[in-house]
């Protein structure tokens, strides 16, 4: 797609597509989605979307300037399904917990998606909402200004890169991921304890633990050292 798009009074197509559909920005975002999931990155040509959509594919131009523009759409979709029906319980610890664990459930359901639009910015509406959001759990719960903006920092890139990476397990071919789940009971259940003492001590645990995510824990671990950093500075455990 090339950098151009039809000004805002002219974009919606008030003639239906060839499947008697009317185009929109957001069927062409939820359509692009079901394509990425389909066919990974190669799905963001105007061609695969327009013969998805049945419509001629200069339709897209309409809604976006560009693929990366289009993509940017995809990623703040991702992010706007993590947030639906989610409402602050007034605690900041289970909120903040809540909000991690529907962001990467969003972006595990989508994982083609997740690998090309976790590590975006979009600056776009749901973005927004959720920067707001989860500075305002931190704000109310008494965290001053910087260390708000450390924590929502920190909470934010361990939620989007262990849904980067959980995605990319989930993204394998099933004979890779198979092979990579066996590895932990073919070989490091297998290492000699004269050489590898603490994993043969541990391979029982280590066999069944690696085959989860680690997000869960690693959140909590996260959300432990914010709340002694809250109650370094004289903060309070709950909004």
């Amino acid at each position: 797609m090339t950098d151009r798009v039809v000004p805002e009074p002219e974009r919606r197509r008030r003639r239906p597509t060839k499947r008697g559909i009317v185009l929109t920005a957001e069927l062409i975002v939820d359509t692009a989605l079901r394509l990425i999931g389909q066919h990974g990155a190669d799905a963001l040509t105007v061609r695969r979307l327009g013969a998805a959509l049945g419509a001629d594919p200069s339709a897209v131009y309409r809604y976006f300037h560009s693929t990366d523009d289009l993509l940017l759409a995809v990623a703040d979709e991702l992010i706007g399904r993590a947030q639906h029906a989610w409402q602050p319980t007034g605690d900041w610890r289970a909120d903040l917990r809540a909000i991690g664990l529907r962001i990467h459930a969003a972006y595990q359901a989508h994982p083609q998606a997740a690998l090309l639009a976790a590590h975006r910015t979009t600056g776009r509406t749901h973005e927004a909402a959720a920067v707001e959001a989860i500075l305002g759990v931190l704000r109310t719960a008494g965290f001053p200004d910087l260390e708000a903006v450390r924590v929502y920092h920190a909470f934010v890139d361990q939620s989007l890169g262990f849904a980067a990476l959980d995605a990319a397990a989930l993204a394998l071919p099933a004979p890779a991921a198979a092979a990579d789940r066996q590895v932990w009971q073919a070989s490091y259940a297998r290492l000699d304890a004269a050489t590898h003492p603490h994993i043969a001590a541990t391979a029982d645990l280590l066999t069944t633990d690696m085959r989860r995510s680690g997000y869960p824990y690693a959140l909590d671990l996260l959300l432990d050292a914010a709340e002694a950093r809250l109650r370094a500075v004289g903060g309070k455990r709950e909004g």
